[in-house]
């Protein structure tokens, strides 16, 4: 038996000191208690794995982080799927994978079974009467954030301007998504001087105007009746296409779950979020929520495997090609490109959403206070939103 469990444990060919009890024990632990977001788990990761067991070394984990911004799908999920890789390939990928997501999604399970149950009872509107304007804030937050980093020049500022535009009206997100990507890879292309003399011939047919024109176009599908197997590809594509912060999520669910579909609610989908951010681990467990209110059990199983299978696939496939990727200036102004629509499509949501949670004064000034303490001084968010939990209180007294 020892020797089976040392065969199992050891995989050939990894590196010393790896072995999948290791890497499973670390990362159920990191799922379990990783709050705060992508950055914060990433953090967590940097310090275990650099700084206290010495499984790589600092430029590594750049260079896996790096990996991490150039394919679709949850940075801090691929990050660890990346370290599985790493250290015990094929075996490691599935385990460290597996294990960072577990955790968050058997408590997402469970939260979305208690609000099945009692969601519709006074205390639980309550509840969430104060805890949906925070949720506002920190999105906003995210928002200035991300957009700090990513919109670090003049053309960026105007792709997420293009991205505002077309998103408003409806463009479908995958179009804005793309286009925006082409667009900016096209332009830097255009200007690298590689394209010579037939550049400007190349992008005549693109310009802003007649690419705003050609995007509207996207008519939105119908509603249709709620599937299983729609549920599974609707989270499929979103993982496959949906580079950026989790947050981003938000608005791939309201475009199709909330607006083309009517599966949800705008309120169902802030209680959504809302257990997104209160709970450890990945926040694209937000899925196994929708699905469990959807379709039970199987739709929770259905829409994570759905959301966090392609991450999988593509750190499998592009682990051997990051290197020449990262190198490549048309592939990092498609990235730039797409990371700054991506704030476009967010923020377009998040004023929307904001007419669902902002619906009197105690909610503006929840959401005027929490953005204030996040700004300024910067508490965490986990704390807010447990506050905001007991804002029904002050709503009675006054």
């Amino acid at each position: 038996m020892a020797g089976i469990r040392n065969a199992i444990e050891s995989v050939p060919g990894s590196e010393a000191g790896a072995s999948l009890r290791d890497l499973a024990v670390l990362f159920l632990r990191l799922g379990a208690t990783s709050f705060g977001g992508p950055a914060s788990h990433i953090a967590m990761m940097e310090h275990e794995m650099v700084h206290r067991k010495g499984w790589l070394s600092r430029e590594e984990f750049l260079d896996l982080l790096g990996a991490t911004n150039l394919i679709p799908g949850p940075n801090s999920t691929e990050m660890a799927i990346h370290i599985g890789w790493k250290r015990a390939r094929w075996p490691g990928l599935v385990v460290a994978g597996v294990s960072f997501i577990l955790p968050a999604a058997l408590l997402v399970l469970a939260i979305a079974a208690a609000y099945m149950r009692y969601g519709s009872r006074p205390e639980a509107a309550r509840l969430l009467y104060g805890i949906k304007p925070v949720i506002i804030a920190i999105v906003v937050q995210a928002l200035w954030r991300l957009g700090r980093q990513a919109l670090k020049s003049a053309e960026l500022a105007l792709i997420a301007v293009l991205g505002v535009a077309l998103s408003a009206r409806g463009v479908n997100e995958l179009v804005v998504l793309f286009g925006a990507g082409l667009l900016l890879a096209l332009w830097r292309w255009a200007w690298s001087g590689r394209a010579g003399k037939h550049s400007s011939t190349m992008l005549s047919p693109l310009p802003a105007g007649a690419l705003a024109s050609t995007l509207t176009g996207w008519s939105p599908v119908a509603a249709m009746p709620f599937g299983f197997l729609p549920l599974f590809l609707f989270f499929l594509k979103v993982g496959s296409v949906l580079f950026g912060s989790g947050y981003v999520l938000l608005a791939f669910l309201k475009a199709d779950l909330v607006d083309r579909w009517g599966w949800l609610s705008d309120s169902q989908l802030l209680d959504a979020i809302t257990v997104g951010q209160v709970t450890p681990g990945p926040v694209f467990t937000t899925a196994t929520f929708i699905g469990y209110i959807l379709g039970g059990v199987s739709g929770a199983v259905l829409a994570t495997v759905g959301i966090f299978l392609p991450a999988f696939v593509f750190v499998a496939v592009s682990g051997p090609l990051v290197p020449r990727l990262r190198r490549s200036p048309t592939a990092g102004a498609f990235l730039d490109g797409v990371n700054a629509a991506s704030l476009s499509l967010m923020a377009v949501v998040t004023w929307q959403l904001a007419h669902s949670a902002l619906v009197d004064r105690l909610t503006l000034a929840l959401a005027v206070l929490a953005a204030i303490a996040l700004f300024h001084f910067r508490l965490n968010s986990l704390w807010l939103i447990l506050a905001g939990g007991l804002a029904w209180c002050f709503r009675m007294l006054i």
